[in-house]
């Protein structure tokens, strides 16, 4: 019987965490930061990247970030996140599970890690240093959101 009760528990647990990744306030385009200036964004101002959108506060913006998106990148996922565009699938260091109680706020997008040790990694971090660590490379961490 306490062999079912801790399975249970474990099942539940897992069940809960996988539940609250991706789970970030979803931001309209006009509420989301241009991944160029930090400004608010302008909806009708957006280019493809990455399989989805990212929107600017102008033209000029995005003039820069068509000449060189790579400069970019990681505040554009970042963007894409807050914008439910992408969703997080695990860590954005290992691609393990996310954990409870390993949440970041980065930015006004929360983030969860597997570890203490990759929670700790970007709390260290500079605020700039946390969106390029955290969004500047989506492949373990991030997915496109069902459509």
């Amino acid at each position: 019987m306490k062999t079912r009760v801790m399975i249970a528990a474990a099942l539940l647990a897992a069940v809960c965490c996988s539940a609250a990744i991706g789970v970030a306030a979803v931001k309209e385009p006009k509420d989301a930061k241009c991944p160029v200036s930090g400004k608010g964004c302008d909806p009708t101002k957006s280019a493809d990247f990455a399989g989805g959108k990212v929107y600017f506060c102008c033209g000029n913006c995005s003039g820069a970030f068509a000449k060189d998106s790579t400069k970019f990148a990681a505040k554009a996922h970042q963007q894409m996140v807050s914008t439910g565009q992408l969703v997080q699938k695990g860590c954005p260091f290992s691609g393990g599970p996310v954990k409870a109680g390993t949440e970041v706020d980065i930015d006004g997008v929360e983030v969860g890690f597997c570890c203490p040790n990759c929670k700790g990694k970007v709390e260290k971090a500079s605020p700039e240093e946390r969106v390029s660590l955290v969004f500047g490379n989506v492949e373990k961490g991030f997915a496109p959101a069902a459509k």
